[in-house]
């Protein structure tokens, strides 16, 4: 993961940081390999732990697809895994993420295909000082499923 990381994005992350997510939410975090099992994309997930009084949602920390298997629909694919895990397992009602402003290609796949929404803009978000765009996608309503795992067990 930490090498797509590496080439793909801007935003690179330390091992520790991929443990952290690894080990506390196991569940939603998912890999595309292609056929000889090197990684070719990953999605990084975790549970919102900073607004524990509202209902629990996801955020999507990372998503990266290495170049020559874009356009193929793992982005697509690695980003529905990853909602229903949230949904089934930790029985989120909404996903968050930020992206780039200046990166339209995610955006679009954010907007477009997974049908993300704009929440509100976040001016410097990035170490660069580029402002990001804070979407937001309900999964109340596609994935009516109980939690695995709750706080009421």
């Amino acid at each position: 993961m930490q090498n797509c990381n590496l080439h793909n994005l801007p935003e690179n992350y330390q091992m520790k940081y991929y443990l952290y997510h690894g080990l506390s939410w196991p569940h939603i975090s998912f890999v595309a390999k292609n056929e000889k099992g090197r990684v070719v994309g990953y999605v990084l997930a975790k549970i919102d732990e900073e607004n524990s009084s509202d209902s629990p949602h996801g955020h999507i920390t990372s998503l990266s697809v290495f170049r020559s298997y874009r356009r193929l629909g793992l982005a697509k694919r690695l980003m529905i895994q990853a909602e229903r895990a949230m949904v089934e397992v930790y029985g989120v009602d909404h996903v968050s993420l930020h992206v780039r402003k200046s990166n339209k290609a995610a955006f679009s796949l954010y907007k477009n295909s997974l049908e993300f929404t704009v929440d509100h803009e976040e001016a410097k978000y990035y170490a660069d000082g580029e402002d990001a765009y804070a979407m937001k996608k309900d999964l109340g309503s596609l994935y009516n499923k109980k939690p695995v795992f709750s706080d009421e067990e």
